[in-house]
């Protein structure tokens, strides 16, 4: 077992309340319970002797192995081939139909021969509250059983279990078309034990789960030229969305970091204004209207908390329950991937102010406006409130759509998302015919953008920049065609993309932005970002430049790992980087797919 095997030599199983990362070689090395937020039960990925994880795979490591998902589903495959016969794992979490939180969660792995003869080795080193926390072991032949402060943990097996300290492993040789299972679930300090493990019965369920993911993703209404890769990140968002709510979560993960070594090692296990609010209509788009009404209205609700506040009217980003506490700690006990540290649990940032969450809440709301959720009478008086106060608010630095933590600035995306935000709300009150001072938000509405082409112009760059007060160029400008606040093939946008194609493309991978020439007070560097790759394959396919998009999207899809996934960014030899697998990213491969199939579609049309 590699101590700290590559973040992309994973696949990601979960319930649809919580997840967890399998490495190729058959290793649990995070996971969660009960809910994505919570604290860790396995998390070698974070620190090998410390963290906790669950093995099973064959003895041998010269074995050649293959990671692979069942088509269209979150079932995933770990395939071990040797001279003496070929085994698999195949992990899988019964999906929640339920929509409602509980504590019980199911992670189940069946291990199968399909030729010849093969002996798996089981360890079972669970390793509660980030590895803080004790627990005991109680090892009978019915399973093992694990219980700390809080939580229980049992093991069911097909085969026995001897005790390691605390800890448990077992072996089992399995001739070709023989199985045997072990079932892991983690439930209450109170909770009942599951059934004894049955191979025929996790071979049932499992079909059960296939059938699942398979009859939802038929549901798509995409019918584009890259059907795998839209539907494995439409699989992959699901995966990374808490169901009760319906609110998603940045990434499975918490302190993989955006450098080895470094101290970009955030928490991203909560829902983020900004990227579920642009989920809306790419759900919409392929026909997921279920699951953009539940974001849309976990996101009303969040405009309603602080409807008539004197602050703030939103926090940047939430719990999945919308509990806005997000108070972060360092886990000085952790080294940290690869010796990444500090080992951050829970997000300081949620505390800062970055103004483009207004927009990005008004585009999803009139993006999705044939969701029929508009809000009644009482409810648009709370968000015109809203937006009356952002026409008086708006011009203000603040910290900016990364995050940084080098001071407040004057960003140019941020006042955009404000125009965007009255620019939406004007023609949410005209649709609906709703009460509004349409004069005050016009005129605040238009008095950014005069503002955003004033002093977000760079003469020396001839381009919009990050912020009033350089030079820096900003990959976040590029959702400005998509947003509609200059025309995507007018000469200023043009320019603008040409100088981002000089400053911040790598042979088609984008960087957001030169952290050199912008300190963001932060040490050390990062690797170019996915989700801006493939926001500029949005905006060249809107300036019509077609050719360079299709060769910078599918050249980009080569940089997915074995089964599709992308993390946060890819690192200067290609490697994947940060907390994975990132919803954000998949989301803009569906935003780049979509807008470039259209864009070709009208191209053949025309002949």
């Amino acid at each position: 077992m590699e101590r700290y095997p590559l973040i992309a030599d994973h696949g990601l199983v979960g319930d649809l309340q919580t997840a967890a990362l399998v490495s190729a070689e058959g290793v649990v090395d995070w996971f969660a319970a009960p809910r994505f937020d919570s604290p860790s039960v396995f998390a070698a990925l974070l620190d090998h002797d410390r963290g906790g994880y669950f093995r099973l795979s064959p003895e041998h490591p010269e074995d050649i192995r293959r990671q692979l998902y069942y088509p269209d589903t979150a079932v995933l495959v770990t395939r071990f081939m040797s001279p003496d016969g070929v085994g698999e794992v195949v992990d899988w979490m019964p999906p929640d139909r339920t929509d409602r939180p509980t504590d019980r969660h199911t992670l189940t792995r069946l291990v199968r021969a399909v030729r010849g003869s093969v002996r798996f080795t089981m360890e079972c080193r669970p390793r509660f509250d980030y590895g803080r926390a004790a627990h005991e072991l109680r090892l009978g032949p019915e399973g093992a059983s694990f219980h700390a402060p809080g939580i229980t943990a049992h093991l069911r097996t097909t085969f026995p279990l001897e005790r390691e300290g605390d800890d448990v492993r077992g072996e089992v040789v399995l001739n070709a078309g023989e199985s045997a299972g072990a079932v892991f679930t983690v439930c209450g300090p109170d909770g009942e034990a599951p059934a004894p493990a049955d191979a025929d019965v996790l071979h049932e369920q499992m079909g059960e789960a296939v059938d699942f993911w398979q009859s939802w993703v038929r549901t798509s209404r995409y019918r584009g030229r890259w059907p795998d890769m839209v539907n494995r990140s439409i699989i992959t968002l699901k995966l990374l969305t808490y169901s009760p709510t319906g609110a998603p979560i940045a990434a499975a993960t918490m302190g993989l970091p955006e450098q080895v070594g470094g101290e970009r090692n955030w928490d991203y296990r909560y829902s983020w204004i900004r990227d579920g609010s642009l989920s809306v209509r790419a759900l919409l788009d392929l026909g997921f209207v279920e699951e953009a009404a539940r974001f849309s209205r976990w996101l009303g609700d969040r405009m309603r908390d602080r409807a008539d506040s004197p602050g703030e009217r939103l926090q940047i980003m939430y719990r999945v329950d919308g509990d806005p506490d997000l108070s972060e700690e360092v886990l000085s006990h952790l080294e940290g991937y690869r010796g990444s540290y500090p080992v951050r649990a829970g997000n300081a940032a949620a505390d800062q102010l970055q103004l483009d969450i207004y927009g990005e809440v008004m585009y999803a709301l009139a993006e999705g406006q044939e969701l029929g959720e508009q809000a009644g009478y009482h409810g648009w008086k709370g968000l015109a409130r809203t937006v009356d106060w952002l026409a008086e608010t708006w011009d203000r630095p603040d910290e900016g759509i990364w995050e940084t933590r080098g001071g407040r600035r004057n960003f140019t995306y941020s006042r955009v998302m404000c125009w965007v935000a009255l620019d939406r709300a004007l023609h949410l009150a005209e649709t609906y015919r709703r009460p509004a001072d349409t004069a005050r938000w016009t005129a605040a509405r238009d008095a950014i953008l005069e503002q955003v082409m004033e002093r977000g112009w760079s003469q020396a760059e001839q381009a919009l920049v990050q912020h009033y007060d350089g030079d820096v160029l900003d990959a976040s400008l590029l959702i400005i065609p998509r947003v509609r606040f200059i025309a995507p093939r007018s000469p200023g946008w043009l320019n603008t993309l040409d100088a981002m194609e000089r400053k911040l493309v790598s042979d088609s991978l984008v960087y957001r932005y030169d952290p050199a020439a912008s300190p963001d007070g932060l040490r050390g560097s990062e690797g170019t970002f996915s989700l801006c790759t493939f926001l500029y394959v949005d905006a060249l396919a809107r300036a019509g430049r077609l050719r360079q998009a299709r060769y910078t999207f599918e050249k980009m899809h080569t940089y997915a790992n074995h089964v599709g996934l992308f993390a946060e960014e890819i690192g200067p030899s290609g490697e994947q980087l940060g907390n994975f697998p990132q919803a954000f990213t998949h989301l803009a491969l569906i935003m780049a797919a979509t807008t470039l199939d259209d864009a070709l579609d009208e191209l053949q049309r025309r002949g």
